[in-house]
């Protein structure tokens, strides 16, 4: 199995660099982002490799860094998610936005992926949430309310809260992170009125 290929960049097709290694070319896919971050013609390149090899043919897909490689396997145990789509969300998120957005349930960010729609978002937050922490940069905290949020286990005065944020035209995730920091500060037994006021500043910073 290739797991690394060193070369030099020989040409770009749509969704695929060739790599020339020792002047064998390698066709690589790789996503929209990776792609745009690869040198020009003749220059040096190196990419993590994921090998699939099918019964008609041998697919080679590149990444970055290993990290969005394990991302790409780990997209992939998603029910519906296949190597096209995967790729499509590394193209459209970095992996810690994507670890980020996960650990937020926000399902919209991943849905800004072209040809992923709501169900699709929602499966891939859903069944990998347990799976993201240790890749995401996000306070536990926020997760864990997230979480409760999401399964309408958290307090009405912080439902409440959260609701009246994103009235007011904030994000879910943002409201979420502003209204964990706010309930940390201001006590379990806070009212709806000093946890948004309290949120509000948090937004500021």
């Amino acid at each position: 199995m290739i797991g690394k290929l060193k070369g030099l960049i020989d040409s770009y097709g749509e969704d695929f660099a060739i790599l020339d290694v020792g002047g064998v070319g390698y066709q690589v896919h790789c996503s929209s982002r990776t792609l745009q971050s690869l040198p020009a013609a003749g220059e040096a390149a190196v990419l993590s490799i994921e090998t699939y090899v099918r019964e008609d043919q041998i697919k080679l897909f590149g990444f970055k860094s290993d990290i969005e490689r394990e991302w790409f396997r780990l997209l992939q145990t998603v029910q519906g998610v296949g190597a096209k789509v995967a790729l499509a969300v590394l193209g459209t998120l970095t992996p810690s936005d994507l670890a980020n957005a996960i650990a937020l349930r926000d399902k919209a960010a991943v849905a800004r992926t072209p040809g992923v729609g709501p169900k699709v978002a929602e499966r891939i937050v859903t069944e990998l949430k347990d799976k993201v922490p240790a890749f995401a940069n996000v306070d536990p905290a926020v997760v864990s309310l997230s979480g409760a949020i999401d399964d309408s286990r958290s307090p009405r005065p912080v439902t409440d809260a959260i609701s009246a944020l994103v009235n007011l035209g904030y994000g879910q995730p943002q409201a979420a992170a502003a209204i964990a920091a706010a309930s940390r500060s201001a006590g379990e037994k806070a009212e709806t009125a000093q946890l948004i006021r309290l949120g509000l500043k948090e937004l500021a910073k």
